[in-house]
């Protein structure tokens, strides 16, 4: 339900018979009045229109829509009497780069709101399990906080998993030499992902610490037991995260030894021919001056002498530089 771009979907459970059906909008706070527990979930379309929405459920303050409604996608969370407002920013790859997807939480003790601009991936995958989870595990209103998280992770995970792949790929293209002008340009590109992902799972280790250890009436202490394992998983995501800028930023570092270590063998290779040439053109040049009283210049042996001196030249130099081991 909704208008103007805006979707609503709303979903009251029965915790006690394993029930769950969906409502009107109008039946919302008779629903949660009555002790029953519902799912509120949003796509915005027209702001108005989304206000218009959640202004009739009346159960979230203005100041709560409009900051779901204008801020940006970073993770942090607000405790206020009725309810918690938890943002939380999801990740879509698309291509070689990571879009974000804020996600506005607010829980209650009998409702749970997800307002979203767009269509979200973590809570598209959330939409299509919970249903059985309901079925098998739930016990409280929680559970939804759980799901939400639980799917946010395995977003993370699924991203970290594409990011490292990148990185791999990367590598082996530096490793092998198989790169072109642009190369310098992805991998840049590739370290501010990874320096941009980490700014997005730092904030989420935060505020899922302060959720799984603060104790608060919108949330089971069985809950907040699974929530501080997913702590551990995030701090895991990041430092594998911190492994593999470490393993670009070491193959980048390979690469430009290489690339110097080839540069030199080439300079040492003109060195050769420059120290070698040198003395040769220092003859030629001595010789090919237009002055008439050069002694060798009519003496019948002069050609020849001119080469026994060059070819003694260039075998005392070679012997030299291979005493020196120059080459």
């Amino acid at each position: 339900m909704g208008g103007e771009g805006c979707r609503i979907r709303l979903v009251e459970f029965d915790f006690d018979q394993k029930q769950e059906r969906e409502l009107p909008v109008d039946q919302v706070a008779v629903a949660v009045a009555a002790g029953r527990f519902v799912w509120i979930d949003v796509q915005a379309g027209a702001d108005q229109a989304v206000r218009d929405a959640l202004q009739q459920i009346g159960l979230i303050s203005e100041a709560v829509i409009d900051e779901a409604l204008s801020g940006e996608a970073l993770t942090r969370h607000a405790r206020y009497d009725d309810y918690l407002h938890v943002v939380v920013t999801g990740c879509r790859p698309s291509g070689a780069r990571v879009e974000l997807e804020r996600v506005d939480i607010v829980i209650g003790e009998r409702f749970l709101a997800t307002i979203h601009r767009n269509p979200v991936l973590f809570l598209e995958a959330v939409r299509q399990d919970y249903h059985s989870d309901f079925l098998r595990f739930a016990k409280s209103p929680s559970f939804l906080v759980y799901e939400l998280w639980d799917h946010l992770i395995e977003n993370y995970l699924q991203v970290q998993q594409e990011m490292e792949e990148r990185v791999e790929a990367m590598q082996r293209e530096l490793a092998f030499g198989k790169v072109d002008d642009d190369v310098f340009a992805r991998f840049s590109s590739l370290g501010s992902d990874l320096l941009h992902f980490r700014k997005v799972l730092l904030p989420a280790r935060a505020v899922l610490t302060e959720l799984s250890t603060r104790k608060s009436i919108f949330i089971g202490e069985a809950t907040q037991g699974f929530l501080g394992n997913m702590v551990g998983t995030v701090e895991h995501l990041l430092q594998d995260l911190m492994v593999d800028r470490d393993i670009l930023s070491e193959s980048l570092s390979l690469y430009m030894s290489m690339v110097g270590h080839r540069t030199n063998r080439t300079m040492k290779r003109l060195t050769l021919v420059s120290v070698v040439f040198l003395p040769l053109t220092f003859l030629v040049g001595i010789y090919g001056m237009n002055f008439s009283n050069i002694p060798e210049l009519n003496w019948e042996y002069g050609y020849l002498f001119f080469w026994v001196v060059t070819f003694l030249l260039v075998s005392v130099i070679l012997v030299l530089m291979r005493r020196s081991k120059i080459f």
